[in-house]
């Protein structure tokens, strides 16, 4: 009897990211979710530019590279183009907050009928650990040395709450992966902001809590730790806005 074992849906290439790193976790569930489905062979991913950059590398489906904060309006373009192919996006916080907030934003408030996974890590992973938009007051990065100060450089941007203001979206939730808990509750809701699209209801977003021990200057382990300490009490984990409900 087979207890476990690696997605159909993920292909068999090392995953270059660092170790602690749980965009590795994340891609699995992403995975599992397209096969408990049954939709590998009409969905199509949609990588960003960031740490999740070679994602097409790592997923067996059908995968478009975006310009950096794009990749919104490119789902919004495949997904009007193929209506009957499951569309989504994998983004950073960089790459969704930054750049490609106004991108977010907008098919949000289209409602299009795309999923998105966002990897929020408070840090700008791929560049060197540059300050993000969802840096926390007072968190040091090489370009906040000091600590975030939120009087010249602002407050972190909570992009469940702020999508939650419009009417659109059917579905936004967050959660993070830093125990076998957590797992399985971003388990849950990344399938269902899937399930969301295939029954056409319109745009879901699930936001993760995610660990970057490099950059952040920690163990793995103190990293894990720290979303519990540091990151849930600014971004809460929870389900923002679920239409059935």
């Amino acid at each position: 009897m087979i207890v476990f074992q690696k997605p159909k849906s993920l292909t068999d290439a090392v995953l270059h990211y660092c170790p602690g790193c749980t965009h590795g976790i994340v891609h699995r569930l992403v995975a599992e979710c397209i096969d408990e489905l049954g939709i590998e062979g009409r969905a199509i991913g949609i990588a960003p530019v960031g740490c999740a950059v070679m994602a097409y590398d790592y997923f067996t489906c059908d995968m478009i590279e975006a310009a950096h904060g794009r990749a919104p309006a490119v789902a919004t373009g495949v997904k009007r183009s193929l209506p009957d192919h499951v569309v989504f996006t994998y983004q950073g916080d960089g790459d969704l907050a930054s750049i490609g907030l106004c991108e977010t934003v907008s098919a949000a408030a289209r409602g299009e009928n795309i999923t998105i996974i966002f990897i929020n890590n408070a840090i700008y992973g791929m560049t060197g650990g540059q300050m993000a938009p969802t840096s926390l007051p007072g968190q040091v990065t090489q370009t906040s040395p000091y600590g975030r100060d939120v009087k010249t450089q602002g407050y972190p941007i909570r992009i469940c709450e702020l999508l939650s203001t419009l009417d659109a979206p059917a579905y936004l939730a967050r959660v993070t992966v830093n125990n076998v808990k957590n797992v399985r509750q971003a388990k849950k809701s990344i399938l269902k902001a899937f399930r969301n699209q295939v029954e056409g209801k319109g745009f879901s977003l699930v936001e993760v809590l995610s660990a970057c021990p490099t950059n952040w200057g920690m163990t793995p382990q103190k990293a894990l730790e720290w979303i519990d300490e540091k990151m849930i009490p600014y971004y809460p984990l929870g389900v923002y806005r679920d239409k059935e409900v």
